[in-house]
């Protein structure tokens, strides 16, 4: 891949799969609790929480990046206070790029693991349980190998979503060549000037080529999934 790419093309494309990667497995604790807080909890304001976890969804990605910007910029009071106390910077930064397309994936990876929470007959749990196990036991013995699928299946849409972020990207972190310049904005980027074509051409074809795959892996463990919970 480093000869049919150029060292800029290469650069925006490894930089696209450190960020997808960081945002997957950093949200991937939360996305897990969220999910079974949403399909197990039973409590006032769930549905206002459920909305909030699915609004990157259906807000323009735009007016995601813009919120994190005022939220976590460097003059912003929290963004001052990470920066201050712990050191950490996300406007303008990788991390930042990290930061958008994990808030962007994760209604996407809730969603998928959620439903595999949801197929979990809870009578094994409940058997479990009366057998001595305590909740710890029953979640890492019984619940958590049920939904492995539906976790996995999620990871995959999540890192492929984080890897084509664009607009919240852009917004909050910009189009710094080796800094935040990510596989989309490197595309967009390269159509801004004479001659940038081909570039733009083969990072599409990675991208494609990454999408596809992402989608064709989920639909897989989908598939299986729906398999295993049919035949119980």
């Amino acid at each position: 891949m480093t000869a049919w790419l150029g060292s800029e093309e290469w650069q925006a494309v490894a930089l696209s799969l450190r960020v997808a990667a960081v945002a997957t497995l950093v949200s991937l604790p939360f996305g897990v609790a969220m999910a079974i807080l949403l399909a197990r909890g039973r409590f006032w304001g769930r549905g206002l929480l459920n909305g909030l976890v699915h609004l990157p969804l259906v807000l323009p990605p735009v007016v995601t990046g813009y919120l994190l910007l005022v939220t976590l910029g460097r003059t912003a009071p929290l963004g001052r206070a990470l920066e201050d106390w712990f050191g950490l910077v996300f406007a303008f930064r990788w991390t930042g790029a990290a930061l958008a397309a994990a808030v962007m994936a994760f209604p996407l990876m809730v969603r998928s693991i959620r439903l595999s929470v949801e197929a979990v007959d809870p009578g094994l749990e409940a058997a479990a349980g009366t057998l001595g196990a305590n909740r710890l036991r029953v979640f890492t013995t019984v619940t958590l190998p049920l939904i492995a699928p539906g976790i996995l299946a999620g990871c995959v849409l999540a890192f492929a979503k984080a890897m084509g972020e664009f607009g919240a990207t852009i917004t909050f972190v910009s189009n710094i060549p080796g800094e935040t310049q990510t596989l989309p904005t490197a595309i967009y980027a390269f159509l801004q000037v004479p001659g940038g074509e081909g570039s733009a051409l083969r990072l599409v074809a990675v991208s494609v080529a990454i999408s596809v795959g992402a989608v064709l892996l989920s639909e897989a463990i989908s598939v299986r999934l729906a398999r295993r919970v049919a035949g119980r």
